[in-house]
């Protein structure tokens, strides 16, 4: 897959102040990082003595050690590795708590520790000095490469990275904020933060942070409870994270000897900040001239390796119940209070078409807590269901019997004389179910509402989801308009959520059992009629695809640019219990084809809130040309290899 980059975090088991064991040690791990595909390996700070040496450091023994250790390690490791190991080092006449960046037959660069921990059981300005104004010549001593002062490292395929140590990420203004605005992907910091109460959750949350504003990705690995135990205890707490998100966290409290792997989307990492004008600006303003160390050695994974990356298969929806369920009541308090807005300035009457379906559910009920949060009678909102050719018994009972429960006005305005009467004005046999069939009742649906809406003085309130919006699964000036799109920023997968959250408040307590009745109901525009059952006979998902998968095309395709190749491997990872890749390419190729052909209906799409991250309106997130054309994205879909 294009663009992951598989780093490790390596924390060997350590013997304190003997440079030759360790030096083993990291060798045993970088051979294990090599097996599993990891090209970039972070080691802890100071790993090659310990950080618990004390005045150990002064000792010319240990420094020699240290350099030696360094040759050794470098001539020793396996190839298509760089290797981040910490080492204490002698530069110009000060000793220097440093990372140093390694490959096979190779030794890049070092960079010193710049702010340097001095308080409580802190003492490191007793041994070590600030990297702050070091020349970035300085030459390690005995050092056969120069060693650059630069933070920053490029290898041979473009990915860059950064580098910080422990305190640098705890200060003010931490070293990796600039060279992530000098242009580093990915930052890793060597650290040994001794364990304390609470302290963990403290270090989870800095990363977070950090690899949120700095849009990058940030591995933070530290010292292993192989330190000394004299005064403090070191818990081994490794975490990877990018652009805010925990990606990977070690197992255990207090841990030592083990190595873990995290893939990191740099394609995700690029995406953001190309959007993020912010970051954009920040760089230009606070950029810093900084040095590149160019690795001949390619980081990113090999095409022909797996990533080993968790990909839910639905991207809008929590994994967990409780985020679930509170992700469900943002989305319905925010729908509920943006319309009380709107019908604040226009007078507090709705008008909504019911069809017994998810979406006019939700849409009415987002209504009736609209008008609760105003103090208005629910009667203010006038529910319409019109029956016609394709609906069926079980959504009609379900519309009436959903308006009855809420206490809304309702009405039964059947439209099949009505659109008989316009197939015989434009010359349309009934028996012909062509899509001037379907699309005849959606638009008489309409002009009833809106004429409606006129006359009790009531704004339309749209039904359709951002679902429907992407795909264009809508009729052009029928469902399609409104006066406020009150669903636009919800997709298909995550309605039903918000109707089952919804469903247990206690404003909501009678329609219940009928908003269970609908949830089971399956999504069907009902403009063809229904079986000789009686059951729903046209299900969209058989004529446009699943939304789940059309759900997460959206989510990847748009929220991040990735292109088609990319966006299919991802589907079929997520689904391939559920999908084959056939069936995932065909409606992949539907959704390049529909999403750019069917511009022309959001180009004019009526008001509706942003919830999410992805909002289709013309007036805010997405700007696209209707004559925009598909071709170079279908040509790509169709070079994928089923």
């Amino acid at each position: 897959m294009q663009g992951i980059l598989r780093v490790a975090a390596a924390v060997p088991h350590l013997h304190l102040a003997n440079v030759d064991a360790n030096v083993t040690e990291h060798l045993n791990k970088l051979g294990e990082a090599k097996a599993k595909h990891a090209s970039l390996v972070v080691f802890p700070e100071l790993s090659l003595t310990g950080y618990t040496c004390g005045d150990l450091f002064f000792q010319q023994t240990l420094l020699k050690d240290v350099v030696s250790g360094l040759v050794r390690l470098r001539d020793g490791m396996p190839e298509g590795l760089i290797a981040v190991v910490g080492a204490p080092l002698r530069l110009e006449s000060g000793l220097y708590n440093c990372a140093v960046v390694l490959s096979k037959g190779c030794i890049h660069g070092a960079v010193p520790k710049t702010y340097l921990p001095n308080n409580n059981e802190f003492y490191e300005k007793r041994w070590f000095r600030s990297g702050e104004g070091l020349p970035e010549d300085s030459v390690a001593l005995d050092m056969p490469e120069e060693l650059v002062g630069s933070a920053m490292f490029e290898s041979a395929d473009g990915v860059r990275f950064g580098v910080e140590l422990c305190e640098d990420l705890w200060s003010p203004l931490p070293p990796s904020t600039f060279v992530a605005l000098s242009g580093a992907e990915v930052i890793v910091n060597l650290s040994a933060s001794n364990e304390l109460i609470a302290k963990r959750e403290y270090r989870q949350e800095l990363i977070r942070q950090q690899s949120a504003r700095c849009l990058c990705g940030y591995v933070y690995v530290s010292a292993g409870a192989g330190e000394s135990t004299s005064d403090l205890v070191f818990s081994g707490h490794s975490m990877v994270a990018s652009c805010g998100a925990a990606i990977r966290e070690n197992d255990g409290y207090l841990a030592d000897d083990y190595l873990m792997t995290a893939d990191i989307d740099i394609d995700r990492i690029r995406a953001d900040r190309m959007k993020q004008t912010s970051f954009g600006d920040c760089a230009q303003t606070h950029h810093q001239a900084t040095d590149i160390v160019v690795v001949e050695q390619e980081l990113l994974l090999p095409e022909d390796v797996t990533p080993d990356v968790y990909v839910p298969k639905h991207p809008f929806i929590p994994s967990d119940r409780a985020s679930r369920q509170t992700r469900c009541e943002q989305i319905f308090a925010m729908q509920a209070t943006a319309l009380a807005q709107r019908l604040k300035i226009t007078g507090g009457r709705v008008t909504v078409g019911i069809s017994g379906g998810l979406d006019s559910t939700l849409a009415l009920l987002a209504a009736c807590k609209a008008v609760d949060l105003l103090g208005l009678p629910r009667t203010n909102i006038l529910g319409i269901t019109m029956p016609c050719f394709g609906t069926t018994d079980w959504t009609y009972q379900s519309a009436l019997e959903l308006m009855r429960t809420l206490g809304v006005e309702q009405r039964e305005i059947p439209i099949h004389e009505a659109v008989r009467l316009h197939f015989r004005d434009i010359g349309h046999e009934e028996s012909d179910h062509s899509v001037t069939y379907e699309n005849a009742q959606a638009r008489e649906r309409t002009q009833i509402l809106m004429d409606v809406a006129n006359k009790t003085g009531g704004i339309v309130l749209g039904t359709g989801d951002l679902s429907e919006i992407a795909l264009g699964w809508c009729t052009y000036n029928a469902d399609h308009m409104s006066m406020y799109g009150v669903n636009s920023g919800v997709p298909k997968t995550l309605v039903r959520w918000v109707i089952q959250t919804a469903a247990e408040r206690p404003e909501f307590e009678a329609s219940k059992a009928v908003l269970q009745r609908i949830l089971d109901t399956p999504i069907s525009p009902e403009l063809l009629p229904p079986d000789e059952q009686g059951n729903i006979a046209q299900q969209t998902e058989d004529l446009v695809g699943p939304y789940a998968l059309h759900d997460f095309f959206l989510y990847y395709a748009i929220r991040f640019g990735y292109p088609p190749k990319k966006v299919f491997e991802l589907c079929c990872m997520a689904f391939r219990e559920d999908f084959d890749r056939a069936t995932i390419l065909k409606w992949l190729k539907n959704f390049y084809r529909r999403f750019w052909n069917q511009q022309f209906k959001r180009n004019c799409m009526p008001d509706g809130v942003k919830l999410g991250s992805i909002a289709l309106s013309p007036r805010g997130d997405w700007r696209m040309p209707s004559d925009a054309q598909s071709a170079a994205w279908l040509r790509e879909c169709e070079a994928l290899e089923i």
